[in-house]
């Protein structure tokens, strides 16, 4: 039996993480022939969370399943940093190194497995003369629209960063609706940024495949542009959901514990959960905004609440020094006995809890990924990245949430021009996601079922995770690769 290698270059981010390593841990679940070496670039200053999981994962080395960590300079708290696809793509060498370093002669290289952010190593894999997979830990649908704008600019000179005002609607082969000019997330409108996306279109159609964390019966239509045949796209395999709910983190930390406790004595269905993830925080008007709109619901709540960081790119969301100064005044008070205001959040372990009704939610893929497996609905305010398409897609193309308002201005890149959302937007949008019944509730239940079903003996992400397999073995048994 040819046993085989592959090694993996995840990104320095938590949310690209944990998916990426839950995924290597089910390729050797399913293939005894398969090893897995992951090549860790640590972030580039000392972000807690990351910098404790990849400690945790170095002292798990195993047989089949290594971690090795490159060795980076920190650097200083305040420094101006470099943008992160720069940050890696400076890392080849070091990543080359280490690749050398872990030769086995009983096992063969069969290829690389990257992060989306780190499709620059492409050049690395090339190097030792085997293809090159990514991973990719977003959905079909924006991976399809990058592509898409990308092949625009490239054949037609067409700059979605740069439309005349009389285009209102862009048409996109992943989306079986138009889609609002005005909605473009930040990464696609501004003139900075859609150059790093036609750069990484491009270095996406270099890749022998694409793992992509989705569900064939959640995004049909999406997948169906790589399935058209057109030669110039990879092969993709929509191996999600990837899920990492096993995070035993919240068992030794009492606020997490005192959390879910409280959770346990509340009915079925009947608090709202509010979480933005790591990078999601709110200016003092939004803040009071959000308490206003929760006070006049009537529901119960869990609000895990952080301060805006007045630069994203620098500084991560924090904690407000004094509640009471932020918040109405008696808030607290008045729902002291139906709701909870905390900072962190064990997320998916909140969305397990029976007690949950609606989740309002900054709309990144892990997090809806994870509403969607516990049949939560989702309200939809995305914050950055490729979330509002995201938002579009969950709640206009599959029904499956509620928006709290169609196109919200702004991004957490430029938080000064982040619009404020009413507390009457937000009110309504929480009243219309706890109600028991609706047709989107039963939706999303529906795709629970379906997305479980996927992953079983069978299902279709599982026979996805397969055809990779095949195609890895394929490789080494048609063109045999060289030893590590």
């Amino acid at each position: 039996m040819t046993k085989i290698e592959l090694v993996f270059i995840p990104s320095p981010g938590i949310g690209h993480l944990r998916p990426t390593v839950k995924l290597a841990k089910q390729l050797i679940s399913r293939d005894d022939r398969i090893s897995i070496t992951f090549i860790i670039i640590p972030p580039r200053n000392d972000v807690g969370d990351v910098t404790t999981y990849i400690a945790s994962l170095t002292t798990k080395s195993q047989d089949r399943l290594r971690y090795e960590s490159i060795s980076v300079v920190k650097e200083p708290p305040n420094a101006d940093l470099e943008p992160s696809q720069v940050y890696i793509e400076r890392k080849k060498a070091q990543v080359r190194d280490a690749v050398t370093s872990i030769q086995d002669p009983t096992r063969k290289l069969a290829g690389f497995v990257v992060d989306m952010f780190c499709s620059s190593m492409t050049d690395v894999a090339d190097g030792f003369g085997v293809p090159c997979y990514m991973v990719y830990t977003s959905n079909a649908t924006f991976l399809g629209m990058t592509l898409h704008v990308q092949e625009m600019y490239d054949e037609k000179k067409y700059d979605v960063s740069d439309l005349d005002e009389s285009v209102d609607e862009l048409v996109f082969p992943c989306l079986y609706r138009p889609y609002p000019v005005k909605c473009l997330p930040h990464i696609l409108s501004s003139n900075e940024w859609f150059p790093f996306i036609r750069t990484l279109g491009r270095s996406f159609r270099k890749m022998k495949g694409i793992l992509v964390d989705t569900v064939a019966e959640l995004e049909p239509h999406a997948l169906k542009m790589f399935e058209s045949g057109d030669g110039d796209l990879p092969q993709v395999y929509p191996v999600g959901p990837v899920l990492d709910l096993e995070d035993g983190s919240v068992d030794e930390d009492e606020k997490g514990s005192e959390i879910l406790r409280w959770l346990d004595v509340q009915p079925d269905k009947s608090v709202v959960f509010l979480c933005f993830g790591s990078m999601g925080g709110f200016t003092e008007e939004q803040t009071r905004e959000i308490a206003v709109a929760l006070d006049r619901s009537g529901h119960r709540f869990l609000w895990s609440l952080r301060r805006a960081s007045p630069n994203i790119m620098k500084d991560r969301p924090g904690d407000f020094t004094d509640l009471e100064e932020v918040l109405p005044e008696g808030f607290l008070d008045r729902t002291s006995d139906r709701g909870k205001v905390i900072g962190w959040a064990p997320q998916a372990a909140v969305l397990a809890k029976p007690a949950i009704g609606g989740f309002v939610t900054h709309c990144g893929w892990n997090s809806m990924l994870e509403s969607l497996w516990f049949g939560v609905p989702m309200v939809t305010w995305p914050l950055y990245a490729e979330q509002k398409v995201n938002a579009f897609e969950m709640v206009h193309e599959l029904g499956l949430a509620v928006e709290i308002r169609k196109c919200i201005t702004g991004d957490l890149v430029m938080v000064s021009e982040m619009e404020t959302v009413t507390a009457e937007d937000i009110e309504r949008a929480t009243r219309c996601v706890m109600e028991q019944g609706s047709d989107v509730r039963k939706r999303v239940t529906e795709m629970a079922e379906k997305c479980r079903v996927a992953l079983m003996d069978g299902g279709s992400s599982h026979l996805a995770l397969q055809k990779f397999i095949q195609d890895v073995t394929k490789n080494v048994a048609s063109f045999g690769f060289r030893d590590v």
